[in-house]
């Protein structure tokens, strides 16, 4: 019997972990058998999702096809501290969703929720930093032109 071939970038890419067609529940419910001293209350906690939602998606009561990227991400965080092998692609997969990039409009919306938590003086110091961090992008472009 032969294993489907994964994409090229994947770790062990001559093993597939997740069955094919396994929905987010599944996955979750296998994964937590991974990690025996672990619960869903801990999971929940660790990846920053309300222990109602989390216990919802593997009850299948609520649908996964809205969970946040970063919610996805963060539970593939939670289980990975906890030694368990998951990849993004197989969490996204099982939410019946496209591993998407980090898109731009993520990226400004998460600096900009980061930005709004600071103070307003470490507000300034973050504008100053990244100031001077577009000054040296700038000066090195000019450089490797040059050259």
């Amino acid at each position: 019997m032969t294993s489907h071939q994964n994409d090229p970038g994947e770790p062990d890419p001559a093993e597939d972990q997740a069955p094919r067609g396994e929905d987010l529940a599944a996955l979750l419910e296998r994964l937590l058998k991974q990690a025996p001293d672990r619960t869903q209350k801990d999971l929940a906690t660790q990846a920053g999702v309300s222990y109602p939602t989390l216990n919802a998606w593997m009850n299948r009561t609520r649908g996964t096809s809205r969970v946040p990227p970063d919610t996805l991400r963060a539970l593939v965080d939670a289980f990975r501290a906890w030694g368990v092998a998951i990849t993004p692609k197989e969490m996204f997969e099982a939410a019946g969703r496209p591993v998407p990039g980090r898109a731009d409009k993520e990226r400004e919306d998460r600096l900009l929720a980061l930005y709004r938590q600071l103070p307003e003086g470490r507000q300034r110091d973050l504008v100053k930093f990244a100031e001077a961090m577009l000054r040296d992008a700038s000066a090195a472009v000019r450089i490797s032109r040059v050259s």
